[in-house]
């Protein structure tokens, strides 16, 4: 008997599929067929799962997105301080994305060209939803006179925009630079957004 693991539901085989077409095709040039094939089943029950190619890209950045909410999440509700919970957390959404993607060659701006305005409308989203998680820890902070800072989210929002250039969005994971590398440099920043916030 094999492991425990469950089986992989047909709409979670698509999105799977949808990951390594966009890597090896673009967003552009992967069409339904390509995906029915590449799942092994036919191009309609790609369309009971998906109305479109539109909605399987965006359902498949959506699904990054909320794995790495848990992650994040997990680290807000752990039990290390205030301070070690906002590194980690300023780490993770940086290194989390970058190996989400770093098997494209494209960034995802360019990948997902097409779906520009839909795409800039959902990313305010996860960075609202972000902004929250983070906010928590900052007002524990705040609450334990640890931090020094007025409003929890706006600084929230702050931090995410002082990460964001290391981001997948404009450049491709490549152009970005190694995994170390990335990793050194959102270390970096949050080691200098810590020392900005912790009252002294």
């Amino acid at each position: 008997m094999k492991g425990s693991a469950q089986p992989k539901t047909t709409r979670e085989a698509i999105l799977d599929a949808t990951d390594r077409l966009l890597s090896r095709y673009g967003y552009k040039k992967m069409t339904i067929d390509d995906l029915a094939r590449e799942v092994g089943i036919g191009k309609g029950s790609v369309y009971l799962h998906f109305t479109s190619k539109e909605e399987i890209a965006l359902s498949h950045i959506d699904g990054i997105i909320e794995k790495q909410k848990k992650k994040l999440f997990a680290i807000a509700e752990s039990k290390a301080s205030c301070e070690t919970r906002l590194r980690k957390m300023l780490i993770e959404r940086v290194v989390f994305r970058f190996d989400s993607v770093q098997h494209y060659t494209q960034s995802l701006n360019e990948l997902l060209t097409h779906l520009r305005s839909r795409l800039l409308d959902r990313r305010k989203r996860y960075f609202e939803e972000e902004a929250q998680l983070f906010a928590k820890v900052l007002a524990d902070g705040k609450r334990q006179g640890i931090f020094s800072l007025k409003d929890p989210l706006e600084t929230a929002r702050i931090l995410l925009d002082a990460t964001n250039s290391l981001l997948p969005y404009s450049l491709s994971a490549y152009e970005l630079g190694a995994r170390k590398e990335i990793e050194k440099k959102s270390q970096r920043i949050a080691d200098l957004i810590l020392n900005g916030l912790l009252k002294h």
